[in-house]
């Protein structure tokens, strides 16, 4: 009965992503500092109480990670070395590679925050804004995703959508992290702008060599 149980609300849980987390998405899109307000008083709620009518904010970047996954997998590509058919054999080291590798982007917002506010770095501060991070990260990190798959159609074809995609993207992003740093440091429009722009240099960078890091590793461990 207990595993029967189990099952029922896992399965609750699944079917109720495909109600909840489309609205989660379009809010986050268009009402991306509400919903990073709405992420910070969640987490002083009761834990069953929490995040009731939407998908959990890390749990949203995961789905939408799952989601870039398998849009990317419909893109033709150019022809791939070993290293990365082997780093692509595996569904689940895939997840895990682009889960940390775009998972840095709300890690980075979230300490430059803590670090500008002169806190304690720990987990218990680091979590509200990383928590708020994730809900802003959805939209982009799929944006992104979807700009990397048309940079790699073969002949240069997707290049003039990549351009328009990853403009639109920074774009976005900026103005959602540039307007929620305003409003958690209170700092004028100048000093929140080069505060984001340090913190996506990092963030591209921190990526990068993430990404090369896996490339380099994961065929090893696969062996």
């Amino acid at each position: 009965m207990r595993l029967l149980k189990s099952l029922e609300e896992l399965l609750y849980e699944l079917v109720s992503w495909l109600v909840f987390y489309p609205l989660t998405f379009w809010r986050a899109l268009t009402r991306p500092l509400s919903m990073m307000r709405y992420a910070d008083d969640e987490l002083g709620d009761r834990p069953e109480d929490q995040y009731d009518d939407t998908i959990s904010p890390p749990l949203f970047l995961l789905i939408t990670l799952l989601l870039s996954q398998a849009v990317s997998a419909a893109f033709p590509t150019m022809g791939s070395t070993a290293e990365a058919a082997a780093l692509t054999q595996s569904l689940s080291n895939l997840l895990i590679a682009r889960g940390v590798i775009f998972g840095v982007f709300p890690m980075v917002m979230a300490v430059t925050l803590i670090l500008h506010k002169r806190l304690v770095l720990t987990r218990s501060t680091l979590r509200p804004p990383f928590f708020s991070q994730c809900y802003v990260a959805g939209p982009f990190v799929f944006l992104l995703g979807l700009t990397v798959d048309f940079l790699m159609i073969p002949d240069g074809r997707g290049i003039p959508y990549a351009a328009v995609l990853g403009l639109a993207a920074l774009a976005w992003y900026g103005q959602a992290e540039i307007r929620w740093f305003r409003r958690d440091l209170g700092i004028g429009a100048g000093k929140a702008v080069a505060l984001f722009a340090l913190a996506l240099l990092i963030a591209l960078v921190t990526a990068l060599a993430v990404t090369i890091a896996f490339a380099y590793l994961l065929p090893r461990w696969n062996r």
